[in-house]
């Protein structure tokens, strides 16, 4: 194992056998590297990755302390990686979405104060024919937002938000090609919205499964006959 990794191993044992909680400061770095049996080079390295991760927050002229460890904040890190994703693995992206935002949508239907599904509903609201591709995909972003952090599991609805992005473009092409495409999207979203407002956590994530598949199985037929080509983003 590098010794790099190994310094990264011995950091994170650290943090999970809760010597070094979230918010706790690190020993000074002289006195960690002797203690781990590591060259304060190594340790060095271990901790800028760590950082990079959101893992530690180096304060300079302070000191290193663990993060809040909360998931969003972790999650950031997974938004880094599907930054980098390619056109071609859109349709992963929307494979992974279509087994999330069904369960969050069941989940949703069942958690969900009447003051969330009030905002749902202006969310949902917001959403007219009058509205350019690009805003329409920016409430279509919302919409799935406010439902996935209505699920009350924060690792999912960060999931789900990093998850978003890549598929935003192609969501973006549907509406300014597939005629119909913005009145499904009103038509879906309803249906979702009214499964959750009546409680009922079946039909909401049958709703979700069918809207999200829709996009995926038009994605398809639009990669399959070669006409994928969404505009760049900004």
């Amino acid at each position: 194992m590098p010794v790099t990794d190994e310094a990264i191993v011995k950091i994170k044992a650290m943090i999970v056998n809760g010597e070094l909680g979230p918010g706790a400061r690190l020993p000074k770095e002289a006195d960690l590297a002797e203690r781990l049996g590591l060259s304060r080079s190594s340790l060095r390295e271990a901790v800028k990755a760590l950082s990079m991760i959101r893992v530690l927050d180096v304060r300079q002229g302070d000191g290193t302390y663990v993060t809040s460890l909360e998931p969003a904040l972790l999650m950031e890190a997974l938004g880094f990686v599907v930054d980098f994703h390619q056109d071609d693995t859109v349709l992963e992206f929307l494979e992974v979405r279509r087994i999330l935002e069904p369960a969050a949508s069941a989940m949703a239907a069942q958690r969900m104060s009447d003051e969330e599904i009030e905002n749902l509903r202006e969310v949902l609201g917001r959403l007219s024919e009058d509205l350019s591709p690009e805003e329409v995909v920016a409430n279509d972003l919302e919409f799935h937002r406010t439902i996935a952090a209505g699920a009350g599991n924060s690792v999912l609805c960060s999931l789900i938000d990093g998850l978003s992005g890549p598929t935003t473009r192609a969501r973006i092409w549907r509406g300014m090609t597939e005629e119909g495409a913005l009145r499904r999207t009103l038509e879906q979203h309803q249906a979702i919205f009214e499964a959750i407002a009546d409680r009922r956590p079946d039909l909401a994530e049958a709703s979700a499964r069918l809207h999200v598949a829709g996009v995926e199985r038009w994605l398809r037929g639009t990669v399959a006959s070669k006409d994928f080509l969404p505009p760049p983003q900004a």
